[in-house]
């Protein structure tokens, strides 16, 4: 199915997310997490969307401390039969019954972006679309008061574009999305290192983000940050996007960027001929190149990373809809579009450089929008119907191919689809709506953020589940 953009005007995380969430200061994809895989059947009581109302999603979920925060576009939730109105965002337990809290900053626009700086819980940074939060004037970006909802003006909250993508590592808040100056400051349009007490640009990411993808028929696309995904120690980072050019070097959809270096932030060498066209497109017959072009309505296709639990293995979850100039009917399916894949994050001898697919796995045509992993699984959320489908387009092929609406697991070694007891079917399940926006792993077990469109509110043959399902580990 095609889908040219992301939802409700925004993209995010890595979402990044691994979207990149935070858990205190620890990335999603650093939290502590057991040895999977999650359990197929949601935990009860925790608060979702309204299923029935206007469309509506929940972009991010962050967990800082014992508190989770949710971020996106609504303005009601429900939990049990109390239903809350929140603009745009909300908190709540972290564990079971998952109460909502009481706070409820009034910020006017989607959020699609939320973190918290050093593990400090008290204030929370956030980004997305919208110029007020309470009576105060703000413009994407903003740090606001975890007990009152207030702006802390001291923090500079003024972005030339829509903030994106948000992320924090030692004392470095990260921001990603359209703009090209964020606080006063034009040096580091798209990306920037902001200094978390003020706001400013500090200098530590410097990487002169520029270019956009051309090839013929190709839809208009600007240049962007969309998604970061953190590893587990929280020193390399993934950011995914629309750009050919970053630190002066060549790359295309996703980038890794050493955070330990100094006195600034560098690109390392990992990319990978299949999405960056360094070895050229595959034409249709032929056998050089790899077909790094997906559909032209989809020009930037890796919306999603996560990195296993070692570091050593990088997933990614696309869109794309199928290659471009993908001749009618051809299988099996090529290329990036449209999957999920895995990728090492190395070379063999430990170094960064050029790097090739270990495994990939089609839907069949259907976007991928979130990605996370533990030790067990891989897990893959968007609008996909089917999974193991490389011989068919927007229809279930011949086996393997299985359905998979919304939510798969796949073996990390292998990429197959791990499926339920009877092996008719995937093992998870979800509503499709538009689309699973964000997913967290964490010790206790896997989030997902999706949306309630056409009433989409199943996970795991749950229903009322609309826009938050909660996958928790057995045992917990």
């Amino acid at each position: 199915m095609l889908r040219s953009w992301r939802l409700l005007g925004g993209t995010a995380t890595t979402s990044l997310a691994l979207a990149a969430g935070m858990l205190g200061a620890v990335p999603s994809s650093a939290a502590t997490t057991t040895a999977g895989p999650v359990s197929a059947v949601p935990a009860s009581q925790t608060p979702h969307l309204i299923s029935t109302g206007p469309l509506s999603q929940i972009r991010q979920l962050v967990q800082c401390g014992g508190t989770m925060y949710a971020v996106g576009s609504f303005t009601q939730i429900k939990r049990n039969s109390t239903t809350y109105t929140r603009d745009n965002i909300f908190s709540f337990s972290a564990t079971s019954p998952f109460k909502v809290t009481s706070w409820a900053p009034d910020v006017n626009g989607v959020v699609n972006s939320i973190t918290f700086n050093n593990g400090n819980c008290a204030d929370a940074y956030i980004g997305g679309k919208f110029s007020a939060v309470g009576g105060t004037t703000v413009k994407d970006i903003a740090e606001i008061s975890t007990s009152t909802g207030n702006v802390v003006t001291a923090f500079g909250h003024s972005a030339s574009g829509q903030v994106e993508t948000l992320a924090s590592y030692q004392g470095h808040v990260i921001a990603g999305g359209y703009f090209t100056s964020v606080n006063g400051a034009a040096a580091d349009p798209y990306l920037a290192s902001l200094n978390p007490a003020t706001g400013k640009d500090d200098g530590f990411i410097h990487l002169s983000i520029s270019g956009n993808y051309n090839y013929p028929g190709v839809v208009a696309n600007g240049t962007r940050v969309y998604n970061q995904a953190l590893n587990h120690t929280g020193r390399l980072d993934l950011v995914m996007g629309d750009f050919t050019s970053v630190g002066g070097q060549p790359r295309q959809q996703i980038f890794m960027l050493n955070l330990t270096t100094r006195p600034t932030a560098t690109v390392t060498g990992w990319t990978s001929p299949e999405f960056d066209g360094s070895q050229g497109e595959q034409a249709p017959g032929d056998t050089t190149g790899y077909p790094y072009q997906c559909a032209t309505a989809e020009p930037y296709y890796i919306q999603a990373a996560a990195w296993s639990p070692d570091g050593s293995t990088i997933y990614i979850g696309d869109t794309g809809y199928h290659p471009n100039n993908w001749p009618t009917g051809e299988t099996p399916r090529t290329g990036l579009c449209d999957a999920a894949a895995a990728f090492p994050a190395t070379l063999p001898d430990g170094t960064y450089g050029p790097v090739t697919s270990e495994w990939i796995n089609y839907t069949g045509c259907d976007s991928i929008y979130a990605a996370a992993a533990d030790a067990s699984a891989a897990y893959f959320g968007g609008h996909e119907r089917y999974s193991d489908n490389s011989q068919d387009c927007d229809a279930l092929g011949p086996p393997p191919a299985m359905n998979a609406p919304g939510l798969e697991g796949l073996v990390p070694s292998t990429g197959a689809l791990m499926t339920n007891s009877a092996g008719t079917a995937g093992l998870y399940s979800r509503g499709k709506g538009l689309g699973a926006d964000d997913m967290l792993a964490t010790g206790a077990g896997l989030w997902i953020a999706s949306d309630n469109d056409d009433g989409a509110q199943m996970c795991g043959g749950v229903f009322g589940l609309s826009g938050i399902c909660f996958l928790p580990y057995p045992g917990q």
